[in-house]
């Protein structure tokens, strides 16, 4: 109907509720509790109600409610004293599927059959192993999931429940990100991380075929959603000189219609420059992904001043698309470099964990060759170039001017962290279940 569901803390506390906004104007707090944090979690499939989590019960962890929208009455669905994730409910409500990290490099999936009250534990194994679920079928008898079981990157699988095998549905060379079915599964939709981009494939359930996208210049696109009727699907498009537009592609027609525009009108999209992806070997021969950036008309004899970028995480990955910043310094005659240093996510298992427990080292390392690299254009200038960050972005800059102090001109710390034992001992009681996790990538404090 016409009234909304959104989500907002106050004053920055991170103590999320869901409010009601009814089509007055006036709102009401669903999931009132002064230290209570509640999340969005579904709609279930017959709309009649949502889902939701909430530490209520305990701070430490989160259950999982369902509301009704007529009363508003929440009832329990799993009491959760394990720190399982919630990953998905079936259609007909009576199983959820659950993930258990171990740490960033291993996890656990399980089964909860909530007519029965019963768990079931699906992925008993050695080694690090990653398993996340992501949606059951429309009759509720198999659960599909991603893992990286005997593979460096995710794959998607599927579990059937009762005679308890599972397969392999999809598999790419690189990252599968998620698959979800359109809402009578006559389309399945899935992301894929191709190089620090999202690639889209659209299957075609009935024909067994994949989906011919539209062919739009200079960009890709990115967060499809099949509508009910699964005529349509939205779209939205983005590039490096664009940022996201939506549109709606007809599947009987083939036609897409644009429905944004959101550039700017001030500024002209050939001003702006292409993402470039690069590789650079590091200090101990590992070659090292990155995206990027040269200003235009770079000519012979030009010294340039230059930027080393270190995106967030531990484990976060610089990717292509439309960066507003990124493409103001290149204007303004800056050439940027963002690197994907070891331990980035992306680019399979044995790279995201090479940076565990030497965070600022060998990872640092990586951002000092990337300086190397970019002195070897022979239009950067040497002594001109910083390296800029945000949260673990910022702490890498703070790394790079203490433990490295001669390598870089400046540095621009972006709300880094300055102090990891003072972090680890100050993360707030929702954080339990990844403790371990946060050990296994940091050190124990």
């Amino acid at each position: 109907d016409n009234r909304i569901l959104y989500s907002s803390d106050k004053g920055g506390n991170e103590i999320t509720h869901i409010y009601l906004r009814n089509e007055d104007g006036s709102t009401q707090d669903l999931t009132p509790g002064e230290k209570a944090k509640a999340g969005f979690f579904d709609w279930s499939f017959d709309e009649k109600s949502f889902y939701y989590v909430s530490n209520a019960r305990n701070p430490q962890f989160f259950d999982l409610y369902e509301m009704d929208i007529a009363a508003f009455s929440p009832k329990m669905i799993f009491q959760n004293d394990e720190g399982f994730g919630m990953g998905a409910i079936s259609r007909d409500k009576r199983f959820l599927a659950l993930a258990k990290t171990i740490t960033n490099h291993n996890s656990d999936m399980y089964l909860y059959d909530i007519e029965k009250k019963e768990m079931r534990h699906l992925t008993p194994h050695e080694g690090d192993v990653t398993y996340s679920p992501l949606s059951f079928s429309a009759d509720s008898q198999s659960l599909y999931f991603l893992t990286n079981e005997n593979s460096e990157y995710s794959y998607l699988k599927r579990y059937d429940i009762g005679p308890g095998n599972s397969e392999t549905v999809e598999k790419a060379d690189w990252d599968i990100l998620y698959s979800y079915f359109s809402r009578n599964e006559k389309y399945r939709v899935t992301g894929i991380n191709e190089d620090g981009r999202t690639v889209i494939k659209v299957h075609d359930m009935t024909t067994n075929q994949t989906v011919v996208l539209p062919a739009l210049p200079g960009g890709n696109i990115s967060s499809v959603n099949v509508s009910k009727s699964e005529t349509k699907m939205a779209f939205y498009f983005n590039g490096s000189r664009m940022p996201n537009n939506l549109y709606v592609y007809d599947f009987e027609t083939g036609k897409y219609t644009q429905l944004t525009d959101t550039l700017n009108p001030e500024i002209d999209p050939q001003d702006l420059v292409e993402a470039e992806v690069v590789r650079y070997k590091s200090f101990d021969g590992l070659e090292i992904p990155a995206i990027y950036y040269k200003p235009h008309n770079v000519k012979a004899g030009d010294m340039l001043p230059a930027l080393v970028m270190v995106h967030g995480g531990p484990g976060g990955q610089a990717r292509v698309g439309y960066n507003p910043r990124v493409q103001f310094l290149v204007n303004h005659g800056y050439v940027v470099i963002d690197v994907n240093n070891r331990g980035s996510s992306g680019y399979g298992k044995t790279f995201f964990k090479m940076d565990d427990k030497k965070h600022g080292d060998v990872d640092l390392d990586d951002c000092v060759w990337a300086k190397k690299y970019l002195i070897s254009t022979g239009y950067v200038e040497p002594e001109k170039v910083a390296i800029v960050g945000g949260s673990y972005g910022g702490y890498m800059v703070l790394a790079a001017l203490t433990f490295r102090p001669d390598e870089f001109a400046a540095g621009v710390d972006l709300f880094g962290i300055s102090n990891w034992v003072r972090t680890l001992e100050s993360i707030p009681p929702w954080w339990t279940s990844f403790k371990d996790a946060l050990y296994e990538e940091m050190g124990n404090p």
